[in-house]
C-alpha cells in the first residue's frame, strides 16, 4: 500500500479549498486499507493507556466537514480499540439556552480533555464562525452587548472572533493539551451521493433532514468560510489537516496514521517507572500471592 507523509495533508501556507483533492489513492483494495487501519488503531489504543499513565498531556481532536463528510464513523471506526475510561466524544449541535447565557467558547472550555485523556469534538468550536458566518443572524442569539443588528456583525466581528478562537487554543496547549483539527474535505458531487443514500436506504433515512438541501444550496458561502477559517488558524500548536474525504476508509487511515505519527513523537510520554520500594519488593509480592 502507498505510504503516506502526514505533513502533506498539514496546512502550513495559504490554501484555496478548489486546489485541495477531495481524493487520495492509497493504491490498495478498500479491505487492506481497511485492515491497515486496524492495524494502526489497535497501536493508537495501546498508546493511549501510555497517555492515560503518564497523565502530563491532554488530548483534543477536533473534527469539521460539510453535512455527510463521515464524521460519525470517522470516530466510531478510528478510536474503536480506546478504553472507553480515557475519551470522551462531544457533539455540539445548537446551542442550549444555558449555552447561550454563556460566552460562546464556554461549552467547549468545559469540555477539554483532563491530563492523561482525549477528546474528541464532533463539529467544534469553529461552528462560531462558519455556520453563524453563513447565517449571522444566529449570531443576535448570543444576546452580545455590542451586536445590536446584523450589521454589527461585520468584518471586525470577525477578526476579533479569529483572535479569540487563537488565543483560546494557545492558551490550552502552552498548558498542555495537543491539538489535533482535522478538516474532512467533501466534493460536493459526493455529499450528493450521500444524501441520495440516505434517501434511498430506510436504515438512513432517519439522518436526512430537508434542512440538508437548504445548507446545500449554500455550499460556496461554506466553502469559503471554511478556506478562510483554516487559512487563519493553523498554527504550529494548533494545525489543521485538509483530509481527502470523498472516501471514508481512506479518510479513516489518514487520520489515525496523523494520530499516531505524531503521538509517538513525543518522546517524553513513557509509562511512569515503579517507586524504588516497590520495584525492591516485587518479587515478595509475587510470592505473597502466589503462596495463597
Amino acid at each position: 500500500m502507498k505510504d503516506i507523509n502526514i505533513n502533506d495533508f498539514k496546512i502550513t501556507e495559504t490554501i484555496k479549498l478548489n486546489n485541495v483533492s477531495t481524493t487520495f489513492d492509497l493504491e490498495e483494495y478498500k479491505s487492506i486499507i481497511e485492515d491497515e487501519l486496524e492495524n494502526v488503531r489497535e497501536r493508537l489504543g495501546d498508546f493511549q493507556n501510555t497517555i492515560y499513565a503518564h497523565g502530563k498531556y491532554a488530548i483534543l481532536i477536533c473534527i469539521q466537514g460539510m453535512d455527510t463528510a463521515g464524521k460519525d464513523s470517522m470516530i466510531r471506526e478510528v478510536f474503536k480499540d480506546f478504553n472507553t475510561r480515557g475519551i470522551v466524544v462531544h457533539s455540539f449541535k445548537v446551542p442550549t439556552e444555558n449555552e447561550r447565557n454563556h460566552d460562546y467558547l464556554w461549552r467547549h472550555y468545559i469540555a477539554l480533555p483532563a491530563r492523561g485523556k482525549f477528546s474528541v469534538f464532533n463539529r467544534t468550536h469553529y461552528e462560531n464562525v462558519l455556520v453563524t458566518r453563513v447565517h449571522p443572524g444566529y449570531i443576535l442569539g448570543e444576546n452580545l452587548p455590542d451586536v445590536n443588528s446584523v450589521e454589527d456583525v461585520n468584518d471586525a466581528f470577525w477578526n476579533k472572533r479569529f483572535d479569540q478562537i487563537n488565543d483560546f487554543e494557545k492558551h490550552i496547549a502552552q498548558n498542555g493539551t495537543i491539538i489535533f483539527k482535522f478538516f474532512l474535505h467533501l466534493s460536493k458531487e459526493e455529499q450528493k451521493n450521500r444524501l441520495l443514500r440516505r434517501l434511498e436506504k430506510p436504515s438512513k433515512n432517519w439522518k436526512f433532514s430537508p434542512g440538508d438541501l437548504k445548507e446545500r444550496k449554500l455550499w460556496d458561502n461554506y466553502q469559503q468560510c471554511y478556506e478562510d477559517a483554516l487559512n487563519r488558524t493553523s498554527k504550529s500548536h494548533a494545525p489543521w489537516f485538509a483530509i481527502p474525504a470523498d472516501d471514508k476508509p481512506t479518510a479513516r487511515y489518514i487520520v489515525a496514521r496523523i494520530l499516531y505519527d505524531t503521538l509517538i513523537q513525543y518522546k517524553d510520554i513513557v509509562e511512569p517507572e515503579l517507586d524504588d520500594d516497590i520495584k525492591a519488593n516485587l518479587d515478595d509480592y509475587i510470592k505473597q500471592l502466589e503462596s495463597e
